[in-house]
């Protein structure tokens, strides 16, 4: 009679658990402590005991997990998209032509794809640990504005985990105003494989962000920064950065592709200023 009572039990109270909030894991905990005294008083527990207590940790294990709305699954699915088309393009070798290539080794490339249009790949060797690098990158974000002079502004709309956000960037007035400020949306993604870490993104509609007067809302991605540390040296960084991007509004094709070229090289050599400033700054 009683193991019969506790089956009924457990199948009523599985549809609960997935609808009642507060009462779920006291309940979970309780329905385990009967189980296991069940367990004790039978030596040779049947078959619906097992089944019970390992639907139990089911349910339990399902509570850990974070839930998510339909909208930010949706924001998860396309920053993977970002991650996967990068991955895809920076993996093909092919068909790059040379934009600008420093006398310190970096390097700025370009190729036309068929679906995309024109994107840039910079290629340069930072003198500091992939660590660090992704920290100014990812988790300080919202401060490139300090030492990037080409972004006014970095905002974070909506975290919705450790690997994805949604940010507002704000690009700053190009010299002589030739390039009008432009906004975007992102969903941007982080992922870890071994040692290598993928930071990707690409344009996004958030009802957070509407257009703002006075910016021309752009639209980005495929881009993606690589960053991996050097086979030469582990405390350097070896750092791609493939980036498309399209500004919108009426450019000269030749304009865009000049800006876009050099806004990677000037970016290089902001990031590397900025990690030198830190590294020279006494600490406290």
């Amino acid at each position: 009679m009683i193991p019969a009572t506790f089956k009924l039990c457990a199948a009523i109270s599985y549809q609960h658990f997935r609808t009642l909030t507060g009462l779920r894991h006291s309940a979970v905990v309780a329905l385990g402590h009967k189980l296991n005294q069940v367990r004790l008083q039978h030596q040779a527990p049947s078959s619906w005991v097992n089944k019970a207590r390992r639907r139990s940790s089911l349910i339990s294990c399902r509570l850990e997990e974070k839930p998510y709305s339909e909208a930010e699954m949706a924001y998860v699915e396309q920053g993977e998209e970002a991650l996967h088309k990068s991955i895809s393009i920076l993996q093909d070798a092919s068909g790059w032509k040379t934009e600008i290539e420093a006398t310190n080794g970096d390097k700025v490339v370009s190729k036309m794809l068929p679906d995309i249009g024109k994107v840039f790949k910079l290629e340069v060797v930072m003198d500091k640990p992939s660590d660090l690098l992704y920290s100014e990158l990812y988790d300080k974000i919202e401060q490139m504005g300090e030492w990037n002079p080409s972004v006014k502004e970095v905002k974070i709309l909506r975290k919705i985990n450790n690997e994805t956000m949604i940010t507002h960037e704000v690009s700053a007035d190009t010299a002589g105003n030739i390039v009008s400020p432009r906004d975007f949306v992102s969903v941007r993604c982080s992922r870890r494989r071994g040692s290598t870490c993928f930071l990707a993104g690409m344009s996004t509609h958030s009802d957070m962000m509407p257009k703002q007067n006075g910016f021309i809302r752009a639209e980005n991605g495929p881009t993606c920064i690589v960053l991996r540390p050097s086979a030469d040296d582990p405390s350097k960084t070896k750092f791609t950065w493939l980036l498309s991007i399209d500004l919108k509004g009426w450019l000269p094709k030749s304009l865009i592709d000049q800006l876009l070229s050099q806004s990677q090289a000037n970016f290089a050599q902001h990031l590397r200023r900025h990690l030198d400033s830190n590294a020279a700054a006494p600490s406290c």
